[in-house]
């Protein structure tokens, strides 16, 4: 009996017997639908991860100060105060260096007519919206006189422009920003961040105007670096580190200042969400187990309940390996059908998750052969024991059975 003939019968069978089939099928489709959806999420996080990381700057190298001591309690990373506007300066000269921007940041009340929210005061230099990717909605950024002459002016994220009911209509007219008058001459469009640290949830401000009013002091929180190429990042990383050294007086023992791009933070976040994902898809691969049991289970019932038709068969001339084969098919095929539409069900779910996240469908072809033929082994698997006590029946022993 060749194979088509084999998955007729198979396919007959199981059309006589619909809703024991499809409840069978059940736990292969929900092991399935859930390994499928739990990859496509997680291939959607990262892929929204990844782009709000590269949303922050192109080739960009982000130099941040080192750890502080109190007494001699050494405090977190970034505590010192070692880092400077002229650092920045200096930086900026170097060879292969596009774009260099300080930044220092603190908490205010920003009032507008009626309006209010505390939000954080970034204060920085014209370069910014160059190194970080931010583009301009309404007005204009800040400039180099506005950093030079300490002025207060201000330019605000789409967030806090829509919290303070500000838009086009209102740039040249006075913000307050922690009781003292601001300019507003811009309003930033939307890069799409959301949470405490949103990049449109900010008030950018002439770095000089916030130590005069604001911190005081020379030092900056750090300073972000645009690479001109992406080849060039290592080669640039090597030469500021050389150049701070001399400046600060320190060694690779000593550094009072760290280093960091975007690679590693992708790497850190890439590795994080794969290991997530596994995880996840290794515990919904459980109820795969469960479905192939299902379909031993049934699998068995069958065979007993079929005993008198397997002697009839073998007395007419069937051998063992095609009563094998029949019964090993049956098992295949409700494990295929159930991945198939395991499949679909996981598509759909990963389709509405990533429309609610907002990072959209993340489509493996990998994920779909990998579930195709794990749900295929999960009906040969589970099927072989069943389909070999149908094929060691004794025909006399099969007629036999009432």
């Amino acid at each position: 009996m060749n194979v088509l003939e084999l998955i007729r019968l198979a396919t007959g069978r199981l059309g006589t017997s619909r809703l024991r089939s499809v409840l069978t099928m059940l736990g292969v489709i929900i092991g399935v639908a859930s390994v499928v959806a739990l990859v496509g999420v997680g291939q959607g996080a990262t892929s929204g991860i990844t782009s709000q990381i590269e949303s922050l700057g192109t080739n960009l190298l982000t130099v941040n100060p080192g750890s502080g001591f109190v007494g001699l309690t050494r405090q977190g990373a970034g505590s010192a105060e070692t880092l400077t506007l002229a650092d920045a300066t200096a930086i900026a000269q170097l060879d292969g260096v596009a774009a260099v921007a300080p930044e220092i940041s603190t908490q205010a009340l920003v009032i507008a007519g009626d309006q209010n929210t505390t939000t954080s005061i970034v204060g920085t230099t014209a370069d910014y919206a160059s190194v970080r990717n931010m583009s301009v909605g309404q007005g204009a950024f800040l400039n180099d006189a506005s950093v030079e002459n300490s002025l207060r002016v201000a330019v605000l994220g789409s967030t806090t422009a829509s919290d303070l009911d500000l838009d086009e209509s209102d740039l040249g007219t006075d913000i307050t920003i922690g009781g003292l008058p601001f300019r507003l001459v811009g309003i930033l469009e939307s890069k799409g961040g959301s949470g405490p640290f949103s990049q449109d949830d900010q008030v950018y401000v002439p770095l000089t105007a916030v130590q005069r009013h604001f911190v005081g002091g020379n030092s900056v929180r750090s300073i972000a670096v645009s690479v001109s190429s992406k080849d060039g990042i290592d080669n640039a990383k090597a030469l500021i580190t050389a150049l701070l050294r001399q400046r600060h007086g320190t060694t690779a023992a000593t550094d009072d200042f760290s280093i960091s791009d975007q690679s590693q933070l992708l790497d850190t976040f890439s590795s994080v969400t794969t290991i997530l994902s596994l995880l996840l898809a290794g515990i919904a691969s459980i109820s795969l187990v469960v479905g192939g049991i299902g379909i031993m289970n049934i699998m068995l019932v069958s065979v007993r309940e079929r005993t008198r038709e397997i002697g009839i068969r073998k007395a007419i001339g069937a051998r063992g390996r095609d009563i094998l084969a029949q019964f090993l098919i049956e098992a295949l095929t409700l494990s295929t059908v159930g991945g198939l539409i395991g499949i679909a069900l996981g598509a759909l779910i990963s389709v509405l998750i990533g429309a609610l996240a907002g990072w959209g469908f993340q489509f493996s072809v990998v994920t779909v052969v990998v579930a195709v033929v794990f749900s295929a082994l999960v009906g040969v698997i589970f099927g072989v024991w069943p389909a070999r006590q149908a094929a060691r029946l004794d025909p006399i022993t099969a007629l036999r059975y009432e």
